[in-house]
């Protein structure tokens, strides 16, 4: 019951590690929101859309036989290795803005998954692992909760853990992306000097997402391990 019924109220101090978590997490989204939306308000000087850049780049890597696709929403710009094609969202695929000039992250995947790139070769390989076991790991904790079973408890954690390592092996691949962007955008001409200041804090906005993620699932881990690794200790 809640503080005031008759039964107090017990405060679990390790939700701090949650709320810290989705502070920072908020302050990243926050901050990626705002510079893209900054920059999208900016045309690149060569009055390029996000799919002409995307297209030059890909015929310039030998990557032509990519398709490159429009999809809805925005932020939702991906590459897809095993279909072969570069999917850019509503606010990049036919923009001329800075920002939409940032569809040369989305190349670099593409290159990194030319040149057979060990990171995201890593992470592809990984992901059917990391998505059953982000699946099973609060089914299994709370099953050993439940059964009272401290070896399920501590599967059910290093179950979660995967997730941490699948955003670990993660960053890599997006920084690298990034500065193979920057290079390609910088090389080819495609910003100009000043446009190159306002990609490169998109994109280091971009990137710091992934950053606070991994650390928001590594804190997350670190109150499992504390709770549940008092209860086996008590158990």
């Amino acid at each position: 019951m809640p503080m005031g019924m008759g039964y107090g109220y017990y405060w679990d101090p390790t939700y701090v590690l949650v709320i810290i978590g989705a502070v920072i997490c908020m302050i990243a989204s926050a901050n990626v929101s705002g510079t893209y939306k900054k920059y999208n308000r900016v045309r690149n000087s060569r009055n390029m859309t996000g799919a002409q850049v995307a297209a030059q780049i890909l015929q310039e890597a030998g990557l032509s036989h990519i398709r490159i696709e429009h999809i809805s929403g925005d932020l939702t710009d991906h590459y897809d290795p095993s279909a072969k094609v570069l999917r850019l969202s509503d606010s990049v695929y036919g923009s001329t803005s800075i920002a939409a000039a940032g569809a040369a992250h989305e190349c670099g995947h593409a290159i990194q998954d030319k040149v057979n790139y060990v990171p995201i070769r890593l992470r592809n390989a990984i992901v059917p692992v990391v998505n059953l076991g982000s699946k099973l790991s609060w089914p299994v904790i709370i099953l050993g909760l439940i059964l009272g079973r401290a070896g399920l408890l501590q599967i059910g954690i290093l179950l979660f853990g995967l997730t941490l390592l699948f955003q670990v092996v993660t960053l890599p691949v997006e920084f690298n992306a990034s500065g193979r962007a920057l290079k390609i955008l910088d090389q080819r001409g495609i910003l100009g000097h000043e446009e190159m200041r306002g990609a490169r804090k998109v994109l280091g906005a971009a990137a710091m997402t992934y950053v606070t993620a991994t650390i928001s699932t590594l804190l997350q881990l670190l109150r499992l391990v504390l709770l549940f690794g008092n209860r086996s200790n008590r158990d």
